[in-house]
């Protein structure tokens, strides 16, 4: 028996069996939990640190032993002015470097103001004005109406403004291709190996005005370099008159908006040392695991009541934490 009829009955047999494995997975009718699938994927919420995030909150921790004062920041517009569009039309480089920034300065323990989008506070003071909101407190009859009074918004010392200026795309970039095969058809077997690696840039200019006098206090201009490669082989044989066309690969590209946020950590690094009196990165040889720190890798906050040692803020970058298949406390209340 040759293995040509056995091959060809058993294609369409292979065939049809990761067809109804497929079709498994999908079904037109929904199940018991009203889903027609259930997405995949359980990665948990993790931080999203950059090389940087750690001295961050070192230089909060510094600033907290040496009972430092920050000046009160503010985020401006940090646009993307590169102009670069990707191939399905959206823009190529994030355009939230100003939330990056805001997280940047939280982890470095900055006391921050709003003013990169008020619309709220705008709203809701309109509202007062107006009497139209009403605190706990009062009555139908005598309502507690919520006052507005004069300097109750603090004013911020310093703003932080700036661009994505440079995305550079092919500054270097290299590759190999090799191939070996037969020249004689009927001798089977033909392999190809391929390899690229190519490098491009992000540039960033970020600068520090002081609110009331408008002066430019600081200016930092920095660039990052990107780094993608690819790597794939593949094999064309015949087989007792079948085609085998197999192949495989691997590739991979640090990734674009998280080289912006490491720029960003970096600037606002190196701006908030100068306004600590931060000598260098010397300050973080002392640094200690205070239980009353109140930032970390996921940024900085204000703790609701006087439980810093107790609440949740030094837990926030536990992935497992408060997952319901990672977390024992949250699994046991399910049921």
């Amino acid at each position: 028996m040759t293995l040509r009829p056995l091959f060809r009955a058993r294609v369409p047999a292979a065939l049809a069996a990761c067809a109804l494995a497929l079709s498994a997975c999908v079904s037109p009718t929904a199940g018991p939990g009203g889903l027609y699938a259930r997405p995949i994927g359980n990665a948990p919420v993790t931080a999203n640190p950059t090389p940087y995030s750690t001295a961050l909150y070192c230089m909060a921790d510094y600033a907290r032993r040496y009972g430092l004062p920050s000046p009160r920041m503010a985020i401006g517009r940090i646009s993307d002015y590169t102009g670069s569009v990707s191939a399905d039309g959206g823009r190529q480089i994030t355009q939230g470097a100003s939330l990056m920034a805001t997280s940047a300065l939280a982890k470095a323990g900055a006391q921050i103001v709003e003013r990169y989008d008020t619309s709220i506070s705008e709203l809701e003071l309109r509202y007062a004005n107006n009497r139209l909101i009403a605190d706990e407190g009062g009555t139908p009859e005598n309502p507690n109406y919520r006052r507005i009074l004069a300097g109750q918004v603090p004013g911020s010392d310093f703003y932080l403004i700036g661009g994505i200026t440079e995305v550079n795309y092919n500054i270097r970039s290299a590759g190999f291709d090799a191939g070996v095969g037969e020249t004689d058809t009927d001798t089977p077997g033909s392999g190809l190996i391929q390899g690229k690696i190519y490098v491009m840039n992000v540039a960033m200019d970020l600068r520090l005005v002081q609110t009331t006098t408008l002066e430019v206090v600081d200016v930092i201009s920095y660039q990052k370099q990107i780094i993608g490669r690819e790597i794939s082989a593949g094999v064309f044989d015949f087989l007792n008159g079948n085609v085998f066309d197999v192949s495989a690969g691997t590739g991979g590209m640090e990734p674009v908006q998280l080289a912006v946020r490491a720029l960003i950590e970096r600037a606002t690094l190196e701006m908030m040392a100068n306004l600590y009196g931060a000598p260098g990165p010397e300050v973080c040889l002392s640094a200690e695991n205070d239980p009353l720190n109140t930032v970390g890798a996921t940024g900085g906050y204000y703790p609701a009541y006087d439980n810093t040692g107790t609440n949740n803020g030094q837990t926030r970058a536990d992935p497992s934490r408060w997952h319901d298949r990672r977390d024992g406390d949250v699994r046991r209340s399910r049921y």
